[in-house]
């Protein structure tokens, strides 16, 4: 007689809500404290000289207004990947697949950038020196190898777990928080030169053009990032309701102030002779060509063993964004697959129920951003682009949601809603311009790439489900995505010697563009029936499908 044949073990699909609020919370300030402390004061003064304080005021202002509107999403609809989901929820498949891959190439391009950065401050070890070309700052091959091999590590932690991780991210993020704070303090009360404010050329070296170019490119932008990983593990959070909201809200507050801070702490404590005569002057001996800023500015003030601290933060602090943005891409792409654009071992899970294919994809595309943007500086322009065009997702989402679903809970509800989403879209808007024309050809390459990766899942049907494209409620995408690109390229941020816009008339035209987008994608979004569809679909059973351990 035959032995029956044993049945085929299915794949698990599923995550564990085992992440509670400050797991949360110090996952969006781990992601926000990162290499971004390190550098973005010394390019921050570079570019705007000390009137990039108001840079990085500005900055968070409008970081604040994106974050306040992913905090009511994110309470909202409580999903893995929840940014690369929303729009799918307002627009449907065509503008959700789009808004997907924006969210993904930002989550797993922002690893390799942490990477780049302790590589870069590991350059103060005479061991680590073969790691960078000394006159292009790009990694070598010995550099490479290295990057690699760190890369490999970010990935290998995350197999552990969402518990053990959130465990390993809070404790590296009290160190994160704490070390910058020291910074702050120890430079200001031990060297502090209020002549600085009006030195070289003076306050605002480059007046508005630089105050407005050093948000975008200096890495005052890629600083922010981050608040949105509270709704990246939303589907793995213990009371995502409650707490998501104040873990996104709680991590801008903290990122704003240290980096004001830190931004002031750097200016004040340059001693004369390292200040040229215009904040942008190249020589030697002048900070504009520290390696490690914070560090060689203590060495100069004699604070050797505050160098010593910054030194092993370089490491520590890189290592820690970089981590949990590995953990957030692996999210994302699993959000993706649940909604049928990528392939669906994307939402394969192991025994820890981490979602490993996500994983390796995230790992082998971080290597592949070492190749064409090796340094720090110039992967964090693109990297920025990406991440707004992935923010401008959630005001579109949030005003659809309101319009449609007026009644829907809402554990967190945004004040004046109604002119904070236009302004979030504009806000987005605004940072696609300033990142200038250099930057915005390249990501519109990966957009193209993005479209091919995603059109191949679907025509050879890679994932059981075919969500359907909703071509009208997208309709606006493509009319959003060439306009902002002509604004860029006719602006004073293009590559045109003669501009046919100014600084304030491209703010201008920008911002009514933006709002025209905004209402038309309004008009066309999903009516109320569709999207209450697909929330009791994906969002309902993934909500009440992940019991939360220990509750």
């Amino acid at each position: 007689m035959a032995l029956a044949e044993k049945p085929a073990r299915a794949r698990s699909t599923s995550l564990r809500r085992e992440v509670g609020l400050i797991g949360l919370m110090w996952a969006s300030v781990g992601s926000i404290i990162g290499s971004g402390w390190l550098f973005g004061a010394q390019e921050g003064l570079i570019a705007a000289g000390p009137a990039a304080i108001i840079s990085w005021v500005v900055g968070g202002v409008m970081m604040m207004v994106l974050a306040l509107i992913h905090a009511e999403l994110g309470g909202m609809y409580p999903v893995s990947g929840g940014t690369a989901r929303f729009p799918h929820y307002a627009f449907g498949g065509a503008a959700g697949a789009s808004f997907g891959w924006f969210s993904w190439l930002q989550a797993a391009t922002v690893a390799p950038i942490e990477v780049s950065a302790m590589i870069t401050y590991a350059q103060h070890y005479s061991f680590a020196h073969s790691w960078l070309d000394p006159d292009t700052a790009v990694l070598t091959t010995s550099g490479l190898i290295v990057a690699v091999i760190l890369m490999a590590l970010l990935t290998a932690i995350n197999f552990l777990g969402i518990k053990k991780l959130a465990a390993a991210n809070s404790a590296a993020t009290w160190w994160k928080v704490a070390v910058p704070l020291l910074v702050i303090l120890v430079l200001s009360f031990t060297n502090f030169n209020g002549s600085n404010f009006g030195a070289a050329n003076g306050f605002s070296s480059g007046g508005l053009h630089g105050i407005l170019a050093a948000i975008s490119t200096s890495g005052i932008i890629f600083s922010y990032l981050g608040f949105e990983q509270a709704d990246q593990l939303a589907g793995e959070a213990k009371n995502p309701k409650r707490d998501i909201p104040f873990a996104i809200i709680g991590a801008m507050v903290i990122g704003i102030v240290i980096y004001v801070a830190l931004q002031i702490a750097f200016l004040v404590a340059l001693p004369a002779s390292a200040i040229g005569n215009t904040w942008d002057a190249a020589g030697k001996g002048l900070y504009t060509g520290f390696t490690g800023p914070f560090a060689e500015v203590a060495t100069l003030v004699s604070l050797g063993w505050l160098a010593a601290i910054i030194y092993a933060d370089a490491i520590i602090s890189p290592a820690g964004t970089g981590l949990i943005y590995t953990t957030g891409s692996s999210r994302v792409s699993y959000g993706l697959s649940r909604n049928g654009y990528v392939p669906t071992p994307f939402e394969w899970t192991n025994d820890r129920a981490v979602p490993w294919v996500g994983l390796i994809a995230a790992f082998v595309t971080g290597c592949i951003c070492f190749l064409p943007f090796p340094s720090w500086q110039s992967l964090v322009g693109l990297i920025t682009s990406a991440s707004v065009l992935m923010y401008a997702g959630a005001p579109l989402s949030l005003g659809a949601f309101r319009r449609r679903l007026p009644n829907a809970d809402r554990p967190y509800r945004l004040p004046a809603a109604g002119v904070m989403a236009p302004l979030g879209f504009c806000i987005s808007g605004l940072i696609i311009l300033w990142s200038g024309w250099d930057t915005d050809w390249k990501l519109a390459i990966a957009i193209l790439i993005g479209y091919l990766i995603l059109g191949i899942s679907r025509a050879f049907h890679l994932n059981d489900k075919s969500p359907h494209l909703h071509w009208r409620s997208a309709a606006w995408l493509p009319a959003y995505l060439v306009g902002i690109g002509i604004i860029v390229y006719i602006s004073s941020f293009g590559p045109m010697d003669d501009p046919i816009l100014g600084d304030w008339s491209g703010i201008f035209v920008t911002a009514v563009f933006s709002v025209a987008i905004y209402y038309w994608a309004l008009q066309v979004a999903l009516p109320t029936e569709e999207i209450e569809e697909m929330v009791n679909e994906v969002v309902l059973p993934e909500e009440e499908g992940l019991e939360a351990v220990g509750h």
